[in-house]
C-alpha cells in the first residue's frame, strides 16, 4: 500500500510539474508583443514609379524610425497592379488579423484595406492617395483627427495649380487643354474638378474624355487630338497611367505635348511632370508607421494632408511639336531631374530646391 501510495503521489507532482511548464509557454505566448517582431504587410497600387518610389520611401521612413526588416519587423509585400477585385482579395487576407500593421500606397488600397478592416483587426497606415478625405473610409476634412482610431496616413493632392501654371509659363498662347479620366477612380473624382477651376481661372478650356479601362486610352486621347487640343494633361489616375504610353502616342501623331502631375512620365517623353515627390511621401507615412511601432496610439495621431513638390522636365520632347514650348533658364534650374540631348540630370533636393 505504501508503494501505490507513492507511485500515486509521484503521478501527481509529475501531472503538477506537467501543467506549470504549458503554463509557462502558454503564458510565454501570450504575453504583451514587446518582445514579439512585428508583422506588416504592404499593398501598393501597382508597379508605377510613383508606386515603387513611394515604396522605397516607406522602408527608408520605418528605417528612420528604427525599423529594419527582416531584424525588428518582417514584411509581406503585395500588388494589386490596379485591379479592384485583386485589391479587395488582397484586402481580406491581410485584415484578418495575422498581419499587426497594414501599410496601403494608393487610393484603390487605402479604399480596399478600410472596407476590410472595419473591426480594426490591424492598424492601418496608407499613404499616396490624393484626396484621402473622399475617399469614403470615414475621415474628415475639417477635424483631422476624427478617424477610425486604427486607421491613420498621410494624403498628398497633386500640385494641379502649379502643373497648369507652369504649362502657361512654358507656352503662353496655351488655350486649350484635354485630360482623360475615369469616372469610377476617387482620385480623378477628386481632381478634375479641381482642374476645371483652374482652367477657368488661368482661361484654358479643359476638354475631357471618360474612360474605364485602359484599353480604350489610344481612341480617347486621339479624340481629344482632333478636337484640337494644344497639350494633353495626365493626372493621379491609375487607368490612364497604366496606359500613359498610348497617351504620348496620341500626342505626337498630333505634334502637341503631354504634360503631368505624376513624376515618372518625362523620361518616357512627357514635356514635363510636376507633382509630388512621392519618395518623400512614402518615407512620411514609414514615420507615422514607426511611431505607431514605438507606441503612439494611431487614435492621437491626425491624418496629415502634405505636399512635397518634385519637376521633371524633358527638353527632347519639344522636337516634333507644332507650337513653341521653351523652357526658362529659372524653371531648369528648379527642375530636380532635366533630361536632354546628353541624356538624364538628376540634381539633390538641395540644388533643385535653389
Amino acid at each position: 500500500m505504501w508503494l501505490a501510495f507513492k507511485r500515486l503521489s509521484f503521478g501527481f507532482a509529475l501531472i503538477a510539474l506537467t501543467s506549470s511548464v504549458l503554463l509557462i509557454s502558454d503564458w510565454n505566448r501570450r504575453r504583451p508583443t514587446a518582445r514579439r517582431v512585428p508583422h506588416l504587410a504592404l499593398l501598393q497600387v501597382s508597379s508605377l514609379e510613383a508606386a515603387e518610389e513611394a515604396a522605397q520611401g516607406m522602408m527608408d521612413g520605418l528605417s528612420e524610425s528604427g525599423f529594419t526588416n527582416g531584424q525588428n519587423f518582417m514584411l509581406t509585400r503585395y500588388n494589386a497592379e490596379g485591379d479592384v477585385a485583386l485589391a479587395n482579395s488582397i484586402a481580406k487576407e491581410i485584415t484578418d488579423g495575422r498581419f499587426d500593421l497594414v501599410l496601403t500606397l494608393g487610393t484603390l488600397c487605402l479604399q480596399a484595406v478600410a472596407n476590410a478592416n472595419k473591426a480594426g483587426k490591424a492598424v492601418h497606415v496608407f499613404g499616396l492617395t490624393a484626396d484621402p478625405f473622399s475617399a469614403g473610409v470615414g475621415l474628415r476634412r475639417d477635424d483631422p483627427l476624427d478617424h477610425p482610431k486604427h486607421l491613420v496616413g498621410v494624403g498628398s493632392m497633386p500640385p494641379i495649380a502649379e502643373t497648369f501654371r507652369l504649362a502657361k509659363q512654358l507656352f503662353p498662347a496655351l488655350h486649350s487643354v484635354g485630360v482623360l479620366w475615369n469616372v469610377a477612380e476617387a482620385n480623378s473624382a477628386a481632381q478634375i474638378p479641381i482642374s476645371r477651376k483652374v482652367a477657368a481661372d488661368l482661361g484654358l478650356v479643359l476638354l475631357e474624355a471618360n474612360v474605364d479601362s485602359s484599353a480604350g486610352v489610344f481612341e480617347a486621347a486621339s479624340s481629344l487630338v482632333a478636337r484640337s487640343v494644344q497639350a494633353l494633361w495626365i493626372g493621379a489616375d491609375v487607368t490612364i497611367l497604366t496606359a500613359r504610353g498610348s497617351v504620348l502616342a496620341a500626342a505626337r501623331k498630333g505634334g502637341i505635348p503631354v504634360f503631368t502631375s505624376i513624376p515618372g512620365t518625362a523620361q518616357q517623353g512627357a514635356l514635363f511632370d510636376a507633382g509630388a515627390n512621392y519618395h518623400e511621401l512614402g518615407r512620411l507615412s514609414g514615420v507615422l508607421a514607426g511611431r505607431i511601432l514605438n507606441g503612439t496610439d494611431p487614435a492621437s495621431l491626425p491624418v496629415e494632408d502634405v505636399q512635397p513638390l518634385k519637376l521633371l522636365v524633358n527638353t527632347q520632347a519639344r522636337k516634333g511639336l507644332r507650337d513653341p514650348w521653351r523652357f526658362s533658364q529659372d524653371v531648369l534650374q528648379k527642375a530636380a531631374v532635366v533630361i536632354d540631348e546628353t541624356g538624364v540630370h538628376e540634381k539633390t533636393a538641395t540644388a533643385a530646391a535653389s
